[in-house]
């Protein structure tokens, strides 16, 4: 006979668990500022380097280009992020943050950073810093891979 596995010790139930309570947390914080966590992936990306085309921008907040794209689209439609044709090639579209995008981000940054204190807080301040540390290793050890 088949026995279950004790999800409460696996690592993909425990990561799973603790995604949907980081979404939890971050709607809580967030429900007036009107922003996903995936919206604010790419719009803090897109602060970062401002002309990134569509397939990059994905690329770099680890989201496949459907899903980016119709999330831009939404930013769009709040003024928050533009389009424009690259120069050297009017078919490539280059992706900014408005000023206000910018603005919405900077109402938020303090948000922000209480959602990750909310996430981290069963913790000690030591194992914060080690768990942040461990999910870094884990997740560029299979970026490498």
């Amino acid at each position: 006979m088949t026995k279950s596995i004790d999800l409460q010790v696996t690592p993909g139930h425990l990561i799973r668990r603790a995604q949907q309570i980081a979404v939890a947390v971050f709607a809580e914080q967030l429900a007036s500022a009107d922003i996903t966590p995936v919206q604010f992936a790419i719009l803090n990306a897109l602060l970062e380097s401002p002309g990134i085309d569509q397939v990059s921008l994905a690329k770099r907040v680890a989201f496949d280009p459907a899903t980016s794209g119709s999330v831009i689209g939404r930013l769009e439609a709040k003024g928050w992020v533009m389009r424009q044709a690259d120069p050297a090639d009017r078919r490539r579209k280059l992706l900014v943050v408005t000023p206000a995008g910018v603005q919405a981000l900077a109402a938020i940054q303090s948000d922000v950073a209480q959602v990750q204190e909310k996430i981290l807080s069963p913790l000690t301040a030591a194992e914060q810093k080690q768990f942040v540390q461990l999910l870094a290793r884990l997740v560029q050890g299979h970026q490498a891979g």
